[in-house]
């Protein structure tokens, strides 16, 4: 894109590839639609609030899966190692059962940790918002699991990636805590 576009103009197309240059990491959202675990890649995620420990994720209007984890009113976040890549390719397509073949336990509400992962997250549905083609699901989280040492899945340009091996962690002052700055 190699001009300034108005609201008028924007094409999801268009749209789309400019947020492409936006990283992300890639989590699979899981939960149990009654006995049968159920779960979706989702990019779309982000920690929302310090006090309390919200966070929010972004599944499509049409999504089959999300229907029925918010039944339940819990669900599971699975962050996913750079390793992982094959995991985030299963959870992202429809229609075959994505667990199997998988290692998982239970976390306390019942959605599926996945094995291996940098760190997940055990939530209860606090608010749903309308958010044009996807829904804004807001989750409290009740059990933070364990964090791994291992570089995460990142997303960008419509390509699955890593951390630059030469990249030298930022200073650990770099990101503060206060009201006015980063999370």
């Amino acid at each position: 894109m190699d001009q300034v576009m108005t609201a008028e103009e924007i094409d999801s197309a268009t749209f789309r590839r400019a947020l492409g240059h936006f990283c992300t990491g890639v989590t699979v959202v899981t939960g149990i639609d009654g006995r049968r675990p159920v779960g979706f890649a989702c990019q779309s995620f982000a920690a929302l609030s310090l006090d309390p420990p919200l966070v929010l994720f972004c599944p499509g209007r049409w999504s089959r899966t999300w229907p029925l984890i918010e039944r339940s009113g819990t669900f599971g976040v699975n962050v996913l190692t750079a390793e992982q890549r094959e995991i985030s390719s299963v959870f992202g397509r429809s229609g075959e059962d994505k667990f199997a073949g998988l290692s998982w336990r239970p976390a306390p509400s019942g959605a599926p940790v996945l094995d291996g992962v940098l760190a997940w997250l055990d939530c209860t549905v606090e608010d749903v918002h309308d958010g044009g083609d996807h829904r804004i699901v807001v989750g409290r989280v009740q059990i933070l699991g364990p964090t791994a040492e291992s570089d995460p899945l990142l997303f960008h340009k419509g390509s699955y990636t890593t951390v630059a091996p030469d990249l030298a962690p930022a200073p650990q002052d770099f990101l503060t805590w206060d009201a006015d700055d980063w999370l």
